[in-house]
């Protein structure tokens, strides 16, 4: 129990320091404060279809129901995630560029993000015995998270964006941030992981439930 009131602390903290301890980016102003939230969401929408790919090769191995129980709980909050990037990225566009939608790599990297999982989930809706679906949306699974660091990492770095070139890291591994910036930004980072890793845990205690109440 104390994790959870030391992540609701944490939480919020961040949420209060964002708006008044931390400096806004010179070129941008207030809007970029967003990042605090924008980046981690995005972060954590790229770690729960790697924790869905991972259960979805474990599947393959073992014929474990559970892995592709686990594989369909990440991939649904990896979703959630990815659309609350893509909201909180129409926010900062429309503050910074004046529309909420500009077609921008980054943008279209996460709307297709959605379409791929969205058709996962529908695969996994439209097939009804349980092996069956289970060896084809872990195959689907593997292969969709093949796109994922392509859309994510690669696709806007080779096209030109209206998004801020500068990255977190350099060329050099070395974290391109004031001390003021890495000391909100971590937490923020490490915040939402532990939130995702949470909602994980609850949400295949819900499944074992429903599945004791089914026999």
């Amino acid at each position: 129990m104390w994790w959870k009131i030391l992540l609701l602390v944490g939480m919020s903290l961040i949420i209060i320091l964002t708006f008044t301890w931390s400096p806004p980016q010179a070129k941008l102003g207030d809007v970029s404060r967003i990042f605090y939230f924008h980046v981690p969401v995005a972060w954590v929408s790229v770690l729960a279809f790697l924790v869905a790919m991972l259960n979805s090769v474990w599947y393959l191995r073992t014929k474990n129901l559970q892995f592709d129980t686990n594989s369909g709980i990440a991939s649904k909050l990896g979703l959630l995630f990815t659309f609350l990037a893509t909201v909180t990225g129409s926010i900062f566009a429309k503050a910074a560029w004046g529309s909420y939608w500009n077609w921008d790599p980054r943008e279209t990297s996460l709307f297709i993000l959605l379409l791929i999982y969205g058709a996962y989930l529908a695969l996994r809706s439209a097939v009804p015995e349980e092996t069956k679906r289970a060896a084809l949306s872990s195959v689907y699974s593997i292969l969709a998270f093949v796109t994922v660091p392509f859309l994510v990492f690669v696709v806007p770095r080779v096209f030109k964006s209206l998004h801020p070139t500068d990255s977190i890291v350099d060329k050099n591994l070395k974290i391109q941030m004031s001390g003021q910036v890495s000391a909100l930004f971590f937490p923020s980072l490490l915040a939402f992981t532990v939130i995702f890793f949470w909602m994980y845990y609850l949400h295949q205690k819900v499944e074992k439930l429903s599945a004791k109440k089914e026999v």
